[in-house]
């Protein structure tokens, strides 16, 4: 059903999803600067970083298959919060999080040898009011130290979630519904 492709990603909640859904993928090590650029806004930050792993992926495989890349970011009031680089930054994090909405963007980018696709998904996520028990809490788990924005929905994080509206996997790391259109159109262009 999908063409055969490789991850560009060292993401276990990415390959989870992917076999979620059936798609046979080998793994493909990139290295990637994550700088953000400037003024670049939050969107062409994550679009851009996907497809440079996707296209990084492709040249080191010599284009024999298409490569799936993608980056997701968490995003509050137009900042980006990427992975937290020590206890204090992840506590700055959730305060900011705490009792309000915010933005989790995922973009995706499959790139072969003679074209390219992308998408970009953004769900909005609003928390609870966090207390600072439940905060250094979930700091103990571990759980936030990988994690852009510091938590995780689809693991303890997801018990300070009050609502969502969007995509529940693109939060988790891959767009299911947007990964599926993607590798439909690429297999009937083939």
């Amino acid at each position: 059903m999908y063409p055969e492709i490789a991850l560009a990603s060292a993401s276990p909640r990415r390959r989870e999803l992917l076999q979620q859904i059936a798609v046979p993928f080998s793994l493909v090590k990139v290295d990637v600067d994550e700088s953000l650029h400037g003024n670049e806004s939050p969107q062409h930050y994550v679009s851009r970083l996907a497809y440079a792993k996707a296209m990084a992926g492709a040249l080191q495989l010599q284009f024999a298959l298409p490569v799936l890349g993608a980056d997701t970011i968490v995003v509050v009031d137009q900042h980006i919060l990427g992975k937290p680089v020590d206890q204090a930054d992840f506590t700055r994090m959730m305060q900011l999080l705490s009792g309000r909405c915010h933005q989790v963007m995922t973009a995706v980018a499959l790139v072969g040898k003679n074209n390219s696709s992308d998408c970009l998904v953004s769900t909005e996520v609003c928390f609870r009011q966090l207390s600072a028990a439940d905060v250094a809490a979930y700091w103990q788990t571990g759980e936030p130290c990988d994690k852009a924005g510091g938590y995780g929905i689809q693991g303890q994080g997801g018990r300070f979630v009050r609502h969502i509206s969007g995509s529940y996997s693109a939060v988790v790391g891959l767009p299911l519904c947007e990964t599926d259109l993607l590798l439909r159109n690429w297999q009937e262009q083939a």
